[in-house]
């Protein structure tokens, strides 16, 4: 039973907070982000190519450095390691990150030249972009050096994060001793993966492709929800990876394990630049983990985050007071809408699940509200944070009592459930039972009122077989809707 205490779980300022207290181990390919900004209001008299009038000049760390940019704008504590080469590009990169207030453990390799991309931008337009990058795998000595300091690096930490932009850091034997490493302290392993290979991420907790990346891995078509689920399990079940978090950019973002998923919707109003909008889906969800949410909550987080970094132009970072105002106008909404459709009722389920608050399920016709119904209802949401109402349709009524039922339209029953303190969401269904509204919404708990078996209650072997209960709660003797109307009637 929830106590009074947390009764509302974690607030959203302790959420942001937690984010803030996870310490984070970072390894990946770093590189230089360059940005030239001007104007171009002319063709080129040697050839037929505009003509960039520059006006600002602008350097930041990118790749595996806009993760820890952005574990930094969220106030985790980052140790970043990574590889550079004996440049002023590198030297540069070092600063930058400094200047980030990232703590980062940069080997250097002669060998390597330090990754830049440079990016002209006129009219908010990239007009044209210019790499310098080495991609051959690190070299023994510098792999060794590299391992070395990432497992010592592990010993104060909460989860590791290994950010794969293909450039020769992250070798298989790094990727190997760095997972073991990990797996050996039980700190989960987060990874932003690259290329077809996924054995070379075997024993990952949580692996992120986007869905364009998933296809090339699995070679599976990735359009629908299904094809979505069906490659992510293949690369679970092929690969012994933990969960799969698939980005689908306007299409938001699904969470799959061997044995659930969890769709989530784009929270984006308007879209920018997507620059480095994966940098802040790997590291929202790495310190949300750190900081001991289930998976889940995590994503949701990452994805309220993600939605953030979109309205920005550039490769943009989120901070902890933007995630916690959007987490809060979220809950607005929902508070709102106390009275939902199937969609919006999973959306606001999913941020109290974001939030870390139990899920409470109750379902029934209530057509003449009785002490009877407001006992139950008020016993159930005892036993969790939030409670959600399943409401027979009018059509649905009609069938199960019969005619003349119900007394009220399905409306005005909604209405007064959603007046009662109890009652935190109503949602109106078709069918003779909840069966789908309870595997859409996947509450952690579901409560009945009377004497029914467990074996006997609409949806209790699904939530049973995803980790929730189910309550029997004793309802008030002498009173039904059926004996109101008889009465009424004589």
């Amino acid at each position: 039973m929830t106590d009074k205490a947390t009764a509302n779980g974690p607030d959203i300022q302790a959420l942001v907070e937690g984010l803030a207290r996870a310490r984070v181990a970072l390894a990946g390919d770093v590189m230089l982000d360059r940005f030239v900004y001007g104007e171009v209001s002319r063709i080129s008299p040697e050839a037929p190519i505009p003509v960039l009038r520059v006006g600002d000049e602008k350097a930041m760390p990118g790749g595996a450095g806009n993760v820890a940019r952005n574990l930094a704008a969220l106030g985790a504590k980052v140790d970043f390691l990574s590889v550079i080469g004996s440049d002023e590009a590198g030297r540069e990169l070092k600063a930058a990150l400094d200047a980030e207030a990232v703590t980062s453990s940069l080997t250097v390799d002669p060998a390597r030249e330090t990754t830049v991309k440079m990016r002209f931008v006129a009219m908010g337009q990239q007009v044209l972009r210019v790499d310098r990058e080495t991609s051959l795998p690190l070299g023994a000595a510098p792999t060794e050096t590299l391992i070395a300091a990432l497992t010592a690096a592990l010993d104060d930490k909460d989860v590791l994060v290994l950010s794969d932009y293909g450039k020769g850091v992250l070798t298989p034997a790094v990727l190997e001793a760095a997972i073991a490493a990990a797996r050996a302290k039980g700190l989960p392993v987060v990874i932003d993966p690259k290329g077809r290979d996924y054995a070379r991420y075997r024993g990952a907790d949580v692996v992120t492709p986007n869905r364009k990346e998933l296809g090339e891995a699995t070679g599976l078509p990735v359009e629908t929800d299904e094809e979505i689920i069906a490659a992510a399990r293949a690369l679970i079940a092929g690969h012994g990876i933990g969960a799969v978090v698939v980005t689908r950019a306007q299409a938001g973002m699904s969470v799959v394990t061997a044995e659930d998923v969890t769709h989530l919707k784009a929270e984006a109003r308007e879209v920018f630049d997507v620059s480095g909008a994966g940098d802040t889906v790997v590291s929202t969800l790495a310190a949300a983990l750190g900081s001991g949410l289930p998976l889940a909550a995590a994503a949701a987080l990452a994805n309220s985050a993600a939605g953030i970094v979109v309205g920005k132009v550039g490769t943009a970072v989120v901070h902890g007071d933007e995630l916690a105002a959007k987490l809060r106008e979220r809950e607005l909404s929902a508070l709102e809408a106390k009275v939902a459709g199937l969609e919006s009722a999973r959306d606001i389920v999913d941020a109290w699940r974001a939030r870390g608050l139990s899920v409470g399920f109750t379902n029934g016709c209530f057509d003449l509200l009785h002490p009877g119904h407001v006992t139950l209802l008020d016993k159930a949401r005892a036993l969790c944070d939030r409670l959600v109402v399943g409401l027979n349709s009018d059509a649905s009524v009609k069938r199960l009592k019969g005619e003349g039922r119900p007394v009220q339209p399905e409306i005005a029953r909604a209405t007064v459930l959603a007046a009662l303190q109890s009652v935190d969401l109503v949602v109106i269904f078709e069918e003779d039972t909840p069966a789908r509204l309870i595997e859409t919404l996947r509450p952690g708990l579901l409560v009945k009122g009377g004497d029914y078996k467990v074996s006997e209650i609409v949806g209790a072997d699904f939530v049973q077989a995803h980790g929730g209960r189910v309550e029997i709660v004793d309802i008030v003797p002498g009173f039904s809707t059926t004996g109101t109307i008889a009465r009424l009637g004589r």
